[in-house]
């Protein structure tokens, strides 16, 4: 039968699989880190209150990082170069969700409404970040090789989302909601196509790797067109609400360390 837990196990079980998803997942962490260190630095002053936050969320990115490349140094393997079809925030920089690296890499401060497009586009790839750590973390929770990682990841991914969540109703309260509103749902509607076709090559590769019959393939791939459907008609409507979260003040303190694993 197939089911989440069953294909994510046997990509664990495999080094080649395992060494591909560690990779893929360490460079889009990686990614995120340097994103978030360079807005951090590139705040608007009437915003630098807010620069430590982003730091913060910087930080835990590039922990994420050292510890999916610590993970394959467990292994015994090392990390590989991952197919651009495979690379979520790649793509997603290509499509305009997130802030354009050549702006990124001037040292121009940026404005507040970078701030609040950065913010609205963090808080719908975090969604989706919190979602999949979610589902990781019921079936693998308390995996031996990769339990603890999970358990450590998905804790900050949620407070990533909070933080997203509380920023932006404090922007949307000082009069920025139709801007807010309106981003929210064009990088929503950009994300879910890149995630199924980032999931589609993702699985086209493991599929090679671990030589799944066609059947399984086709089975795998219908799956991911079903939840695009799905995601295009109504499951975009979640990544773009905003409430008050239960963690307040998210990232208002120092990102936490993984000596166990970096």
């Amino acid at each position: 039968m197939l089911s989440a837990k069953s294909l994510f196990q046997e990509i664990v079980d495999n080094d080649e699989s395992f060494r591909l998803f560690c990779s893929i997942a360490a460079s889009g962490e990686t990614q995120g880190g340097w994103e978030n260190a360079r807005i951090a630095a590139l705040v608007p002053e009437s915003e630098r209150a807010l620069a430590p936050k982003i730091t913060r969320h910087g930080a835990d990115e590039d922990k994420h990082g050292r510890i999916f490349n610590a993970l394959m140094r467990k292994r015994g393997v090392t990390p590989v170069e991952i197919p651009p079809e495979t690379d979520y925030t790649l793509l997603l920089e290509k499509n305009g969700i997130g802030l354009a690296h050549d702006k990124l890499k001037r040292d121009e401060p940026l404005t507040v409404q970078d701030i609040v497009t950065y913010l609205s586009h963090s808080r719908v790839t975090e969604q989706r970040a919190a979602d999949q750590m979610v589902m990781l973390r019921k079936d693998f929770g308390d995996h031996p090789e990769i339990g603890k990682a999970v358990r450590m990841i998905s804790n900050d991914e949620d407070n990533h989302l909070a933080y997203c969540h509380e920023e932006l109703l404090r922007f949307a309260a000082a009069g920025h909601g139709r801007a807010i509103q309106r981003t929210l749902r064009e990088c929503a509607l950009a994300e879910i196509g890149i995630y199924r076709d980032v999931s589609l090559a993702v699985m086209g590769h493991m599929g090679r790797i671990l030589g799944w019959p066609k059947p399984k393939a086709s089975a795998l791939a219908a799956g991911i067109h079903a939840m695009y459907l799905y995601e295009r008609v109504l499951g975009w409507r979640r990544m773009v609400s905003l409430a008050v979260p239960e963690r307040r003040d998210a990232l208002g303190g120092p990102a936490s360390t993984a000596p166990e694993f970096a």
